[in-house]
């Protein structure tokens, strides 16, 4: 039997207001690995602290996602800031999410860039060397989530950093295999992306937005809880991937 990981951005509310219908603590039983934002694109420390709580309740690995500071953009928007400030942000937003899981003993299992600030990385050869100097001096067990290929990719290996690589189900892919950043998403076809995730699981093929069939390396597969649908997304590829003989289990 293979193995995959099926990971999902949590906690990705604010304050009162949450993303969809109680959506995380529908989501957390279907996948294996939490990402849990971390306060800069979404997120605050009571929400950190009440989604580490509750994937620990229901065994799912949790690892911080942090984002550009763009609250109202939900960090789906670039920012133009030099390495330094950005590698200083991601530490700040990991020693946050580490501290409140520390207090209840629960030990981070990655790091996940979010939206814009995951692309910028996967771009920029100087925040990517950077930011991965800056992880082997504070973190350097914590595995890196990343695009197979990508700067972040090349620089961890560079640094000796464990990586893990990814493949978006919710997401469309051009013609060089790298993810299209989008600030808002329609809903999706819970069977065709289903079809898409275990055609890449099986052949490491995606179709791109041209028709072109494209190559991808992963270990993971994530989806995005805000996603209209995202619910029925992951249960529908959970399901086509476990009747192909494949458990999702954490990497």
């Amino acid at each position: 039997m293979t193995t995959i990981d099926f990971n999902a951005d949590m906690g990705e509310g604010f304050g009162a207001w949450h993303i969809g219908d109680d959506i995380d603590r529908r989501l957390l039983p279907l996948i294996s690995t939490a990402n849990i934002a971390t306060g800069f694109h979404a997120g605050d420390p009571s929400t950190m602290a009440r989604t580490l709580r509750e994937a620990l309740r229901q065994g799912v690995a949790v690892g911080a996602h942090p984002g550009f500071r763009d609250l109202v953009g939900f960090g789906r928007r670039h920012i133009d800031a030099s390495a330094e400030e950005l590698v200083n942000d991601v530490l700040y937003q990991l020693g946050a999410l580490r501290e409140l899981a520390s207090r209840d003993g629960i030990g981070l299992h990655h790091l996940k860039l979010h939206g814009a600030l995951y692309m910028h990385a996967a771009r920029d050869e100087p925040f990517a060397y950077a930011l991965t100097q800056a992880l082997a001096a504070s973190a350097p067990s914590l595995p890196i989530y990343c695009l197979a290929g990508s700067a972040l990719d090349r620089a961890a290996a560079a640094a000796a950093l464990p990586r893990v690589h990814e493949f978006y189900a919710d997401r469309d892919y051009d013609d060089q295999g790298s993810i299209i950043l989008i600030r808002g998403s329609e809903a999706l076809d819970p069977e065709r992306v289903a079809r898409k995730v275990l055609t890449a699981c099986r052949e490491g093929v995606v179709e791109s937005v041209t028709g072109r069939r494209v190559a991808v390396s992963f270990q993971s597969v994530c989806f995005h809880s805000d996603t209209p649908g995202a619910l029925d997304l992951v249960a529908a590829a959970r399901e086509a991937l476990t009747q192909a003989g494949f458990a999702i289990r954490t990497t």
